[in-house]
């Protein structure tokens, strides 16, 4: 975008790059401004997968969502929910269920704008402005309790948003806190930046992001993002690369090559890894 659009809240600062604008610019959107652009074009040169990475986590959202509608879930809670795009929850939701109440939360202002147009009109899909930081607050807002209610199960969605969690912040807790509110039968759905498969490459692209993006990112190991999921039982297949969580079609899951030998790039490529639990 040369210019800022009149959607962009006044108080954004769109001269510096910004988490969801530059995963909307990853997953090809207009939504982002030069900074994102200069972001992304960097991530990119280290990490030529980057646009597939973000591509591939927003199918494994799309799947995850048909999954747990089509296991009787009727309410979702989507946390650090993006700048919408094709595909959004309430739309892959409602096509099982067109009685699914679906909220999404962010504290982006972009997002929430965005949000709001696409929104406007719909009874059972709405936007709230929540921090991830405050879990109890989140659990006890007012627009959340409006179309969630927590007595029932529900699809907590944190997809690609609790690696922006520094361990100080105790991301673990925040999520712990956010579990400990669902009811039985909820269901957990995760994904999060990892420093398994290339630790080098995925060490020099969180350099970039972090000196350049207004919202720090922090990849983790997979013993670290299997906390997250504590108290919770995973579905098959455990928590796995992205590609790899129940691929629509088994060609659409990247091969793994043989010991030793070249090949394309397998599902360790893709630097996110990715799980579905459900509270007993």
């Amino acid at each position: 975008m040369a210019s800022e659009p009149g959607w962009v809240p006044p108080e954004e600062h769109t001269r510096r790059a910004n988490a969801a604008r530059v995963y909307d610019y990853l997953l090809g959107g207009t939504d982002n401004f030069l900074a994102d652009q200069d972001v992304a074009r960097a991530l990119i040169a280290l990490e030529p997968s980057a646009r597939a990475i973000a591509q591939a986590n927003r199918a494994f959202l799309g799947r995850a969502v048909r999954f747990l509608a089509g296991a009787g879930i009727a309410q979702f809670l989507d946390i650090g929910s993006g700048i919408p795009t094709q595909g959004n929850v309430h739309e892959i939701a409602q096509q099982v269920s067109p009685d699914t109440r679906v909220v999404y939360a962010d504290v982006d202002p972009i997002v929430i704008a965005h949000s709001k147009a696409l929104l406007s009109g719909h009874q059972n899909a709405a936007i709230v402005e929540a921090d991830l930081h405050e879990p109890a607050e989140i659990l006890a807002h007012p627009d959340i309790g409006r179309l969630i209610d927590f007595s029932q199960p529900v699809g907590l969605l944190l997809v690609s948003v609790v690696h922006f969690l520094a361990d100080q912040n105790d991301p673990w807790g925040i999520v712990a806190s956010l579990r400990d509110g669902l009811a039985p039968g909820s269901y957990l759905v995760l994904s999060h930046g990892t420093s398994e498969g290339k630790p080098e490459v995925i060490k020099a692209v969180e350099n970039v992001y972090n000196a350049n993006v207004s919202t720090s990112a922090h990849a983790r190991s997979r013993a670290e993002i299997l906390r997250f999921f504590d108290g919770f039982s995973l579905v098959d297949p455990g928590l796995v690369y992205i590609p790899e969580w129940r691929p629509d079609e088994p060609g659409d899951q990247p091969a793994r090559p043989a010991p030793g030998q070249p090949g394309q790039p397998g599902p360790g490529q893709f630097g996110n890894m990715a799980g579905v639990a459900q509270k007993p």
